[in-house]
């Protein structure tokens, strides 16, 4: 923790905090099956459209509250307009469900909740949108590209659908990543208001684990359908082709 002793205000290391106090819950929302088969390669189409549509509430929700407290003494410090997801979402949305789009989608249960605790702490307390901030952006820009690449080869994507991972306003993420740390590690926060934050984080990790088991029913119904398939498979008369069985 330091001091300015200008202004008489206090400043902690909450980037190192977040990273130190989330390990847990970070580990927890890599494991889960949804997650786990994400990163496998395991990835079905109707189950990711649905999680581009809960994350399109979730960023909507997110990015109109920064942008009405973007003049806030700490969210004004951490207001990076060229993080915003929302129209990226919005192309992904159009590429998935077409042009109908915005009346084909809706929030599920678990997106309804945590679009009621972003507004919420924007109401209530801003400066937990910190923690909402660093649980998804940080994210995006660490895996994003990894992801992007695994989303494209699961679900032979050419061209479209994966607008969410990239960031055409950042063009060196690291470089990024390190002036948005060092934009929290300056926030004039004492360690109670850091520690309440490192709390709030650990909850988002929770909101965001309760839509990824949302969408584990219609992945493992899809796996259990290409496994079905895959054992009636049957060659038909006069033909060395694979067949599925009716």
């Amino acid at each position: 923790m330091s001091i300015d002793l200008e202004n008489n205000t206090t400043s902690v290391n909450l980037a190192t905090l977040l990273r130190e106090g989330t390990k847990k819950s970070h580990s927890m929302a890599e494991n889960v099956g949804f997650v786990k088969c994400f990163l496998k390669g395991v990835v079905e189409k109707t189950s990711y459209r649905k999680l581009v549509c809960n994350l399109y509430f979730v960023y909507s929700a997110m990015e109109e509250e920064m942008e009405r407290l973007k003049d806030h003494p700490l969210i004004s410090k951490i207001y990076f307009p060229e993080l915003n997801r929302k129209e990226s979402l919005e192309s992904d949305l159009q590429f998935y469900y077409g042009s109908n789009w915005r009346n084909e989608v809706a929030p599920s249960e678990s997106a309804k909740a945590y679009v009621q605790r972003i507004r919420e702490v924007a109401q209530s307390a801003p400066e937990l949108l910190v923690a909402h901030c660093y649980t998804r952006y940080l994210g995006d820009l660490s895996g994003g590209q990894i992801l992007k690449k695994i989303a494209q080869q699961a679900m032979n994507l050419n061209e479209g659908g994966t607008a969410f991972y990239e960031f055409a306003g950042i063009p060196d993420e690291k470089a990024f990543k390190a002036t948005y740390r060092q934009a929290m590690n300056d926030l004039p926060i004492d360690q109670t208001t850091a520690e309440r934050i490192v709390d709030e984080a650990n909850a988002a990790f929770k909101m965001n684990m309760n839509l990824f088991k949302e969408l584990e029913g219609n992945l493992i119904k899809a796996i259990g359908q290409m496994l079905f398939n895959g054992l009636t498979r049957r060659r038909t008369p006069g033909s060395t082709e694979l067949a599925t069985a009716e």
